[in-house]
């Protein structure tokens, strides 16, 4: 009888409406929910009973359904925070995070360090990254991202760079005496450097003019650190000489003596080079560097390589996903990279909870890569990305979704009177 058809149809209308009011209700109560993507229930018909065959049209419709729940990925607002672990995502990009329940991905920057020292989400899935190498170099190796507690090693010099200006109007009287160094130089200066096990030296440099356009350079060390130094004195542990051409440029540089002995049990005849600048003997234009001009003798810049035995005193994020460390003796090193994967149908992700989603089918595999590559999103560190659910929105929504099951409702309550009209036929 066709008139309980419309009882049927509309306990499909309450069905459907009940569960889109389900969806409104889960919007609503992640309102709050870091990365959260508000869903949109979508209705199909259900299949027609057909009058007249396969000639169409005259079609009796039998109800609807929910034909499918999609998440709206469009991008959330992005907050500032103040803790340093927090990443937020502008773009396409998820997080990719291992646990007991394998991979799976999220939006949720929310991240800490356990007592492990790994990164991990609030329910303690370690967030995955790209290793660096002993030179903070960016490797195309992934793995759990965690900060080492150990102390790191120390790290002997290799190189002592020193950019001067030597006073070529100076005359060359004068001659050097190691007893007596500073009356009996030109121009003395002290830069730092460190042996095999991180102890720290200060080397006197002195420099005398010998002719016009040459220079010779002592470097000296306090004798009680050098081995077979007297305490008291000076040690000599490197000597060479300077060339410049007529125009001041750096002509030629060469070390003459090298003997970096410290005492200690530090590695003994340590290799120190010597950078003046770019000479133009060994292929350079003698513009990078020491020069002699006629201005006062000065030190205008050094550096050197080595580095001490630290313990991380700090950890930051930058805005391309690098963690980096900061050190108790100074040095910074990058320590990973946040790696952000990015699908081809990311509406098909299967929602396990916790914020997290998984690969499915129709989802396709995670395309893997740094941030701000291929449509991943750049990150914003100190930020968290907020839920995309709109409040006004959804309680339309809802008064929407609620006005239709009172309408199916009463589909239901009219078929109802209309049977009870044909039983009272009987009477």
């Amino acid at each position: 009888m066709g008139i309980l058809s419309s009882l049927y149809t509309g306990v499909s209308g309450l069905t459907a409406q009940g569960e889109a009011l389900g969806v409104i209700g889960d919007n609503i109560a992640n309102a709050n929910t870091i990365g959260f993507k508000a869903s949109r229930a979508e209705f199909q018909d259900i299949i027609s009973k057909n009058l007249k065959g396969i000639l169409g049209g005259n079609q009796i419709g039998r109800g609807v359904k929910i034909g499918a729940v999609n998440p709206i990925l469009v991008q959330g607002n992005v907050d500032a925070t103040e803790k340093v672990t927090d990443l937020a995502i502008s773009g396409d990009g998820y997080y990719k995070v291992k646990g007991s329940d394998g991979e799976s991905f999220t939006r949720d920057g929310s991240f800490h360090f356990d007592r492990e020292g790994y990164l991990v989400t609030n329910d303690n899935q370690k967030v995955q990254g790209f290793m660096t190498d002993e030179k903070g170099n960016i490797l195309n190796k992934m793995a759990d991202i965690k900060f080492p507690r150990a102390l790191i090693p120390a790290k002997g010099s290799t190189e002592l760079k020193l950019d001067l200006n030597l006073d070529s109007r100076v005359e060359p009287t004068k001659k050097f005496n190691i007893d007596d160094p500073y009356s009996t130089s030109h121009y003395s200066t002290g830069v730092e450097m460190y042996d095999s096990q991180g102890n720290k030296h200060l080397v006197q440099f002195f420099f005398n003019k010998v002719a016009d356009r040459k220079w010779e350079y002592k470097g000296l060390c306090d004798g009680k650190e050098v081995t077979g130094g007297e305490e008291g004195k000076m040690a000599q542990v490197v000597a060479g000489t300077l060339d410049f051409t007529v125009d001041g440029k750096l002509e030629k540089q060469e070390v003459t003596d090298s003997s970096f002995n410290f005492m200690g049990g530090a590695l003994q005849n340590q290799k120190i080079k010597m950078n003046f600048g770019d000479d133009i003997a060994s292929g350079g234009k003698g513009l990078d560097g020491t020069k002699q001009y006629g201005k006062g003798s000065d030190l205008i810049s050094w550096h050197q390589d080595g580095a001490g035995a630290g313990t991380i005193t700090g950890l930051s994020f930058n805005d391309e996903g690098v963690l980096t460390a900061v050190y108790s003796n100074g040095q910074a090193a990058d320590l990973a990279q946040i790696a952000l994967a990015k699908f081809e149908n990311p509406e098909a992700l299967f929602k396990v909870g916790n914020n997290r989603l998984k690969e499915s089918r129709d989802s396709g595999g995670p395309s893997m890569g740094a941030p701000g590559a291929a449509g991943r999103g750049k990150i914003y560190a100190k930020s968290l990305e907020r839920s995309t659910v709109d409040l006004a929105t959804e309680f339309v929504n809802m008064i929407q979704n609620q006005r239709g099951f009172q309408a199916n409702a009463k589909t239901i309550t009219t078929t109802d009177e209309l049977l009870n009209e044909i039983i009272q036929l009987k009477r």
